[in-house]
């Protein structure tokens, strides 16, 4: 063939058939309900094991088969607590063979509602013998018929917000208010609820996830055929068999969105998949008891979600050419098996226990510790799909919220969903540095029995298959520069910490100057931080880390007695609950108190929230005028000019301290600093601390005044 010729005939394939050079995409959906037919049943979601005999409302699977020419998947949510991923592979081993559908390109997770029949054993319960054959047929039937349904479709991403629907429900313990854990240990400094009596904690363990996701598909026409959405919030709680407010958050959104569905065409299937929720609950404890719920009625709960997800709905922009890519990888993860005095504990206690279930937290651990050192290892599976420019990823565990935020702010795209408890259900993984906190969500059992590593592991391997399923490199997270970032840049610190990060040990310097500080252990990151519109741009959130009585540790080898510190603290500590509430900045060698010194605190029983400044020298307490307010921004600055000292709160141009700091520092090279807490280690700063610049001049009070609005 000429080569003119063939390019003739190319051009003339193109303008004649452009429907093949395009993805044409194709979706179905379907519901199929997989209540129990007898009872009583075993549910999930309790410590011992319980059963119900009652439906209040059916628990169901609905499923979504998205096609493109090439590839097809399937997206598969189950009002489930939990699904062992070995029932899943059955699963998807026989509906692969009904369908076009290959087994590692299906997505099958649980709603976890805490009413509904247990496929999966944990803790006290055992997986219902009855049930579990049952909802494995019903998977595969909803895969299959979900796929008879294909036809041709467009796809759009909506956002909303949900804020008052999430909260934190793990919080951090004073240090004087640890309790024990199932072992007998004094290990609980962070746990769920704690937030209900304000004297006992110091703050959230982390942050929320307010971001309420959907995914529309309609028909070429318009007509809807499915939503899958994505929430952050464990569950609202509910009696006898349920799907809890997912289910009804799908019916009623069925009833608004599918009641102009024509007879002849399969009926709108919405669905609720649940956002990374471990450590998260409906009930705010930042406010006073009366406004801990937006409601207390379940009803009420879901039309509000109901109610911001149909404003976000008529905003969707749709796309008839989306392709789809799907990836996954299985992973082999140790289980933190108990030690040998561990397990001879656990076999006395499973000892006398005998034959009947456990009844007691104590004999519930203690079988689960013998678990444990039985199975020593697991296989998990992480999952990311791609349709057009969405992309949803996947974790089998019961994911905190920060790890939501790290897999979608590092996506490729940036309308990704993150859908949790899927394809196994292997318990809770807390980052790294909350095992440092304690509390239920860390208590070795296979309800968060994965090594302490397993969370980082698993955000690695998602962001890899992201790469891999939309042919682009992860982004690199950095907050943007708002006002204040830049007033601070341009007067020239020396070092700049943000303290913006997910994850420590390093905390990067801002400045330029190469000067990253680095975080001993027990931190908690990415909490709101102050004046997010001032430090950030658009709707984004300003971010800082909570010391839970570790510190950041800086160097700077050229800092003399001209500096000026400057930072934002929010002081966790009741102002009654020690001498001191806190160190915030200290100075000098690591262990002790040097002579040469400057150390700023805020009081507590002793000038109760009042700014405090010692040097090491005398070592005597000098205080300010103010009382800062518990659980509020506050901005602090500290000013050596040679031998005077000052002290600056929210950018007064008058001081709250103002001092002959004897003998003195002159000529001495402060090298080492620390944030949160004092040098030797001495009621440190237990609360947060944020946007910390260090200048190695003195800062007029004019200046001061630009750094803290």
């Amino acid at each position: 063939m000429k080569p003119a010729f063939a390019t003739l005939l190319l051009s003339c394939l193109m303008f004649l058939l452009p429907s093949q050079l395009e993805a044409e995409l194709k979706v179905g959906a379907t519901i199929i309900d997989v209540t129990p037919t007898k009872f009583p049943v075993l549910v999930n979601g309790s410590m011992v094991s319980r059963s119900v005999k009652k439906v209040k409302t059916k628990v169901n699977a609905r499923a979504i088969v998205v096609a493109d020419g090439e590839d097809r998947l399937a997206i598969v949510v189950v009002d489930s607590c939990m699904l062992p991923r070995p029932l899943l592979d059955e699963v998807k081993t026989l509906a692969a063979q009904r369908t076009k559908i290959r087994a590692d390109h299906m997505l099958i997770s649980a709603t976890h509602t805490h009413t509904a029949p247990s496929s999966l054993a944990c803790l006290g319960t055992s997986a219902d013998p009855d049930y579990v054959p049952y909802l494995r047929g019903k998977l595969v039937d909803a895969i299959a018929k979900a796929e008879a349904n294909l036809e041709p479709a467009q796809v759009g991403w909506g956002l909303g917000k949900a804020p008052e629907y999430t909260a934190l429900r793990r919080w951090i313990k004073r240090p004087d208010r640890i309790s024990n854990d199932p072992f007998g240990n004094p290990t609980v400094r962070a746990n769920m609820h704690a937030g209900r009596k304000w004297e006992d904690v110091t703050g959230e363990s982390g942050p929320e996830d307010p971001d309420l996701s959907i995914i529309s598909f309609q028909a070429r026409d318009g007509r809807p055929i499915a939503l899958l959405a994505n929430f952050s919030m464990h569950y609202f709680g509910d009696r006898d068999l349920s799907a809890d407010y997912f289910g009804l958050y799908c019916n009623g959104l069925q009833t608004q969105l599918g009641k102009d569905v024509g007879e002849d065409a399969p009926p709108f299937v919405a669905i609720m998949s649940h956002g990374c929720s471990g450590d998260i609950y409906r009930r705010d404890y930042t406010k006073p008891t009366e406004q801990w719920a937006v409601t207390d009625d379940i009803n009420e709960y879901a039309a509000g979600l109901i109610k911001i997800t149909t404003d976000v709905y008529k905003k969707i922009q749709y796309r008839k050419d989306a392709d789809v890519e799907m990836a996954e990888q299985r992973m082999q993860l140790n289980y933190r098996v108990p030690n040998q005095q561990l397990l001879e504990w656990a076999q006395k206690v499973v000892k006398k226990t005998g034959d009947r279930l456990p009844k007691t937290t104590e004999e519930v651990y203690a079988r689960e510790q013998i678990i444990l050192h039985e199975r020593q290892s697991t296989e998990v599976v992480t999952q990311a799909l791609r349709i057009g420019d969405i992309a949803i990823t996947t974790t089998p565990n019961e994911t905190y919220a920060l790890t939501g935020l790290k897999l979608k702010l590092q996506s490729p795209l940036a309308n990704t969903m993150v859908i949790e408890l899927a394809n196994g259900g292997d318990g809770y993984i807390p980052p790294p540095e909350q095992h440092l906190l304690g509390g239920y969500n860390t208590w070795a059992a296979r309800s968060a029995g994965l090594e302490v590593l397993a969370e980082p592991k698993i955000v690695e391997s998602d962001l890899q298959l992201l790469e891999k399923v939309c042919n682009q490199r992860r982004r690199f997270y950095r907050q943007s520069q708002g006002s204040a970032v830049k007033a601070i840049l341009a007067a020239k610190p020396v070092a700049y910490w943000r303290l913006d990060e997910f994850n420590g040990p390093r905390a990067r310097d801002t400045s330029g100057n190469q000067r990253d500080a680095f975080y001993e252990p027990a931190i908690a990151y990415f909490l709101e931080g102050p004046h997010s519109k001032s430090f950030c741009g658009g709707d984004e959130t300003n971010r800082a880390v909570h010391f839970a009585g570790n510190r950041l540790q800086a160097r700077i080898n050229d800092l003399k007695d001209h500096y000026t510190i400057s930072l934002w603290i929010w002081n966790g500590m009741p102002l009654d609950a020690r001498e001191i509430s806190g160190w915030m900045f200290s100075q000098g060698p690591n262990h002790g108190l040097a002579a040469y010194g400057d150390f700023l605190g805020v009081g507590g029983t002793q000038h109760p929230g009042k700014l405090l400044y010692m040097n090491g020298a005398d070592r005597k307490l000098h205080a300010g005028k103010t009382a800062i307010e518990r659980w509020t921004w506050n901005h602090v600055a500290l000013v050596r000019d040679g031998k005077m000292v000052r002290v600056y709160l929210n950018g007064n141009g008058k001081p709250e301290i103002e001092m002959e700091s004897a003998p003195g520092t002159e000529g001495v090279v402060l090298e080492q600093l620390f944030f949160g807490g004092r040098t030797d280690n001495q009621s440190n700063w237990e609360g947060r601390l944020d946007e910390i610049a260090v200048f190695d001049r003195v800062l007029t009070a004019e200046e001061l005044k630009s750094l803290s609005k």
